[in-house]
């Protein structure tokens, strides 16, 4: 599942276009070609690219003018040069600029190739020599994936477990946010000490209290000995506080002091205690939009949210998908004895390009429900769930709940709109609010 090198050619000759995409191609390499600097800009927003091979001398736009983009805007993407005028002023420019390499025209398919593969040898060696391997090997702590977005977040838990600060993960249902508060934990000078792990949101009110803060002999009816809570529990190390924002006002100012004051109060006690802890908070929901709703407290907010870290869903880290794809086949194959599957491109591509309401959690679901249901060792389009394939409509597509007919419509909808939630509520006919509903 190595990810082949993606290269993007720029010339306003066709005829040169289609030689270099041609033999680049056979290569193994995907390309992509346009004639014009213009639709290189408009290319390289859309596409991760590992190499722009452009011309010099083309209308309008100069060639150097895109080495120029490319350098100021994207540092892991290299340039080659191809020029049929040229002269040592455009060599020393584009050399100035950032090319990697610089051919001239008309050039054999050999130096083609040696060009090409020394621009991307330099840019593995830069790239290794920039990764530290703690944070590929260690502080994953579970996390799978390479894509810019979830580097973002591996730079977020490095910073993060340096300090002691309090922290608010964001992210969707099934993103991951219990494992990044254990890479923070883990890879902390706090490691050795507890970490706990609280779902505010799956205990009771009236027990959360009791819970957190623990309580004296006698405080209340069954209290017959003293015992501390999760906070206590924790001292030393971390706490994470999971789906924060399901607690209550009374409960949240009980919370706001404990990070004021860095002590908790329990249950009956005369006096408080000191603890020492990290805390991390999560929420699957805009807080600021519940403090403006009142039923979230802002002083509270603004103590957790110190540091900052978004975990992207699964639809906006798409380059994961086959990382997480064989991660996941490994890991069921192993446990459940069967020899480990392949997949389609059709299904790869499928997973792609789904929606994920789930995020990584639902991927893992599926793929297990997979290994375990599928005898065949490749898995193709028709062992998806329905709901992830696009099917011709039928009088079988007829005998279906409505519900579920509504589900998968706005499940292709947002698959083919790539998650914009804006424009699949205009192609529905409903608004933004009524579509959040839908997809909860």
């Amino acid at each position: 599942m190595a990810k082949k090198p993606q290269i993007l050619v720029v010339d306003d000759s066709e005829n040169m276009l289609e030689i270099i995409r041609r033999n680049l191609s056979n290569k193994g390499y995907i390309v992509y070609t346009v004639t014009n600097v213009v639709d290189a800009i408009s290319f390289l927003e859309e596409t991760i690219l590992e190499l722009v091979i452009t011309d010099i001398q083309m209308p309008n736009i100069s060639g150097l003018e895109l080495v120029r983009h490319v350098r100021e805007n994207y540092k892991n993407t290299e340039v080659l040069v191809i020029t049929g005028h040229p002269s040592i002023e455009n060599a020393i420019e584009s050399v100035k600029l950032g090319a990697d390499e610089y051919l001239i025209k008309s050039f054999t398919i050999e130096e083609l190739h040696n060009a090409v593969d020394k621009a991307l040898v330099k840019q593995t060696d830069r790239l290794d020599a920039n990764r530290d391997p703690k944070n590929k090997e260690e502080i994953s702590a579970g996390i799978i994936g390479g894509s810019k977005e979830i580097v973002k977040v591996f730079k977020a838990i490095s910073k993060a477990s340096k300090l002691k600060a309090t922290i608010l993960l964001t992210g969707e249902t099934g993103t991951g946010k219990e494992l990044v508060a254990r890479a923070i934990h883990y890879n902390s000078a706090q490691a050795s000490s507890p970490f706990i792990a609280v779902n505010c949101g799956g205990i009771p009110e009236t027990l959360l209290e009791s819970e957190l803060f623990g309580y004296v002999k006698g405080a209340f009816t069954g209290a017959n000995e003293t015992r501390g809570g999760f906070f206590q529990a924790a001292d030393g190390g971390s706490i994470f506080l999971d789906e924060i924002s399901n607690t209550s006002l009374s409960m949240q100012a009980k919370l706001l002091r404990v990070l004021q004051e860095k002590e908790v109060n329990m249950i009956g006690a005369n006096k408080s205690q000191k603890i020492d802890l990290r805390i991390i908070a999560a929420t699957n929901v805009d807080l600021l939009s519940l403090v403006e709703k009142g039923t979230f407290r802002e002083d509270l907010y603004y103590r957790l949210n110190i540091i900052p870290i978004i975990i992207p869903p699964l639809r906006e880290r798409k380059d994961d998908i086959p990382i997480l794809i064989n991660h996941f086949a490994k890991k069921y194959a192993i446990e459940l004895g069967r020899d480990l599957p392949t997949f389609s491109d059709a299904v790869i591509g499928i997973f792609k390009n789904y929606y994920w309401p789930g995020n990584v959690r639902e991927l893992e679901n599926i793929i297990q429900r997979l290994v375990i249901m599928i005898d065949e060792t490749n898995i193709d389009l028709p062992d998806l769930p329905s709901n992830m394939r696009f099917t011709v409509r039928n009088e079988k597509g007829l005998l279906k709940p409505l519900a579920e007919v509504e589900r998968e419509h706005v499940i292709n909808v947002l698959s083919l709109v790539k998650g914009n939630k804006t424009k699949a509520a205009e192609i529905l006919g409903i608004d933004r609010k009524t579509l959040r509903e839908k997809i909860k």
